[in-house]
């Protein structure tokens, strides 16, 4: 059995992280951590009934935490992730970490996008970026995995691929995204509160989100050549789910775009590349591990259009994250993970 702890278990993505691996044969949790909680029983917080209901909350202290594991999950804001994953890697754990503390390599770019000072930039050097289909070969590898944001997630599966073969103009993507409540985390805040959302549609953050520089990073990689691209999100009236649309202008026909992603991805179990004319739904990917992709050209304009829908929770963070624990440890990557939709 696999020991695992989960630091910061509280929020939607250590609760979804319990919920997947509650289901999952090979792994023990070990220990869960909440400011907040300490003391309290998953049971008596959330009414939690399965296997990890009499688990207790601990103080996420460096000091008193079992060392005692064989990896634990970071399901803490950025900036706080820093101290725990170094104190852990010292101690020959095994770090996932889903914050944006180690996503970038160039910690001058995390510095400001984050305003934060980092304090162990020898670690982001080291640190895979956890894009499962992408870097497969390295993350089974990996001590330290940055799992990649949600947003990035549904647009660097469909872009990568044709960045990397030069099937699209670097300088002419768009990235127009929608997401759910979750994405916004676990937190007392009007602007997410029900009555501002419900009946709602807005754009945030729009020219200055920070997955932007993340997303330019990851693509400048493949390019081999500085990429820069449009990324507007906006919030959607639902709990879970992204649904992304991207604009670009091709290098060649778009068939051949089409035949590309169905190539890249065969035998990936978590990414479907639809037939010629599906747009794909959030409704068919909630609960699940899977990012649906389709691709469509304006004909009129030249332009190529991909739709990448994913579950913000799931694919997007905790999903991806037991995927990626799945890989370092030399297990089948879907162990544990669903690809069937919640229907309701």
């Amino acid at each position: 059995m696999i020991k695992v702890g989960i630091v910061g278990a509280t929020g939607y993505t250590g609760l979804e992280l319990l919920r997947i691996l509650e289901n999952h044969p090979e792994v023990e949790v070990k220990f869960i951590t909440s400011r907040k909680e300490a003391g309290k029983t998953l049971g008596e917080l959330f009414g939690w009934t399965g296997r990890f209901s009499s688990l207790v909350f601990q103080e996420p202290n460096l000091e008193s935490l079992p060392s005692e594991v064989d990896a634990v999950f970071l399901c803490l804001p950025s900036g706080e992730a820093q101290e725990f994953a170094s104190a852990f890697l010292k101690k020959n754990v095994k770090v996932i970490d889903l914050s944006a503390d180690f996503r970038f390599k160039n910690v001058k770019t995390y510095e400001e996008t984050y305003k934060k000072k980092h304090a162990y930039p020898e670690l982001c050097e080291e640190a895979v970026y956890g894009l499962c289909e992408v870097f497969e070969e390295e993350i089974k590898k990996a001590k330290l995995i940055a799992n990649p944001g949600c947003y990035p997630t549904s647009i660097l599966l469909p872009l990568i691929p044709l960045i990397k073969n030069k099937l699209i103009l670097k300088d002419s993507i768009i990235a127009d995204s929608k997401s759910g409540t979750s994405g916004a985390g676990r937190k007392s805040d009007n602007y997410f509160s029900f009555c501002e959302v419900n009946e709602d549609f807005k754009a945030y953050k729009i020219a200055s989100h920070r997955h932007t520089p993340e997303m330019e990073e990851k693509l400048s990689l493949f390019c081999k050549s500085e990429v820069k691209l449009v990324f507007t999100p906006h919030l959607l009236p639902i709990n879970r789910g992204i649904f992304s649309t991207i604009y670009f202008k091709p290098t060649t026909d778009i068939n051949e775009v089409y035949e590309c992603l169905k190539e890249f991805y065969t035998n990936k179990p978590f990414v479907k590349v639809c037939a010629p004319g599906k747009i794909p739904r959030i409704a068919e990917v909630r609960g699940t591990n899977l990012c649906k992709m389709s691709v469509f050209k304006d004909e009129k304009r030249g332009w190529g259009i991909i739709t990448s829908v994913i579950d913000n929770l799931v694919k997007g963070a905790s999903g991806q994250a037991v995927q990626n624990l799945n890989l370092m440890f030399g297990l089948p990557e879907e162990t544990g993970l669903l690809s069937s939709q919640l229907f309701v």
